[in-house]
């Protein structure tokens, strides 16, 4: 199938002012939110990695506000600004870097591993490219019970690289799977670039290998990313027809706190960038429509500060998770009959398997029937 590249086209929009200062709004709490997980990582507050979204703050709010209730999602482990883009709380997305009982997954998944079941926000992965062929799994549960909705992955340009994302989208083409996959080529795997990494840098024209559309879209621009995404989704739940949407964006940190992110660009490329930042941009179509002030809209800027404040208060002050639920939300119902035939060769001698203990004997127990899960 044919593919298409962005154009210079001045997209027209019929969106209200209050959803265009929302959209706005959102951008500015995402880059906020990002600059004050920061700041306290390096306070010891946040444990594991932390990846930031600043600088892709379009991309994220594009792609993550053009779903419908019944679609699904799932992202790489930079995935703080897409649960905060898709409706999560603030300060549960806060609480959960901390590592917080109070968090959205109950301080269970932290920065890498976001989730908001009820909102169909199914992760935040911590292996590169690893979510691709669980979202295939998902369009095709989505197929098979003719369900309505459409699944859209969100995934770095690094993962296109890898076997899992070749597997998942011949899969995707081959069964006519509702699936829209969303690279983010903010230009750099860790620290290196695509060109070097890609022979083809130009990662949308790989659709063609699975006979899928492929679009490539301004990834600063947060209507024109909106639009894209909310067209393809449309075509795979109308049409069962997957495809592939690259934004072009860019991170301003490094992939995470650790890297600087100087080694491997100049300082020239990262002005350059900073030209065209996203928020500005939309910031000066807004005020251009008359829709934003003048002064930039000063007075969302200091909400938007008070509510990722607050955020951090909430964390503060939630409780950590009690160790006693270490084994909470790991195994279902269905997995009883599983564990007692498994249990005779436990390593350990696990005698049970529970919500709330494991307990374990010197021996295995005699029977499988003494292996439960309650």
């Amino acid at each position: 199938m044919s593919t298409v590249s962005p154009t210079e086209r001045r997209l027209e929009t019929n969106l209200s002012d209050d959803e265009l200062l929302r959209l706005h709004r959102l951008m500015l709490l995402i880059r906020r939110f990002e600059e004050r997980a920061e700041e306290q990582y390096t306070r010891d507050r946040i444990g594991g990695y932390l990846h930031l979204n600043i600088g892709e703050e379009a991309t994220v709010v594009g792609t993550s506000t053009a779903i419908q209730p019944d679609d699904y999602v799932f992202c790489s482990y930079r995935d703080h600004g897409v649960a905060l883009a898709m409706g999560a709380s603030t300060q549960q997305v806060m609480a959960e870097l901390f590592g917080k009982e109070t968090g959205v997954a109950h301080g269970r998944g932290g920065s890498m591993h976001l989730l908001d079941v009820k909102r169909h926000f199914l992760g935040g992965w911590g292996i590169v490219g690893g979510q691709i062929p669980i979202a295939v799994g998902a369009a095709l549960a989505l197929d098979n019970l003719e369900k309505p909705g459409a699944v859209l992955c969100l995934f770095g340009d690094g993962a296109v690289a890898t076997g899992a994302f070749h597997e998942a989208l011949n899969l995707a083409g081959l069964w006519h799977l509702p699936c829209v996959f969303v690279i983010t080529n903010n230009g750099y795997g860790m620290g290196t670039s695509v060109e070097r990494s890609s022979a083809e840098p130009e990662l949308y024209k790989r659709a063609a290998a699975y006979k899928m559309p492929g679009e490539r879209v301004d990834g600063q621009d947060v209507l024109a990313v909106r639009e894209a995404t909310q067209r393809l989704l449309r075509l795979a739940r109308d049409e069962r027809q997957p495809s592939v949407l690259e934004c072009l964006t860019y991170r301003y940190r490094g992939h995470s706190p650790i890297d600087p992110g100087k080694g491997y660009r100049t300082p020239e490329e990262i002005e350059e960038w900073r030209g065209r930042d996203p928020i500005t941009l939309f910031a000066q179509r807004l005020q251009e429509r008359g829709v934003l002030p003048d002064n930039g809209g000063q007075g969302i800027v200091e909400e938007v500060d008070r509510e990722v404040q607050e955020a951090i208060d909430f964390a503060l002050q939630s409780p950590d998770p009690d160790p006693s639920a270490l084994y909470h939300h790991i195994y279902g119902e269905a997995a009883v009959e599983q564990f007692a035939r498994m249990a005779p060769g436990a390593p350990f001698g696990e005698r049970s398997i529970s919500p709330g203990v494991v307990t374990q004997d010197t021996a295995a127990p005699d029977t499988p029937d003494e292996a439960t899960l309650n």
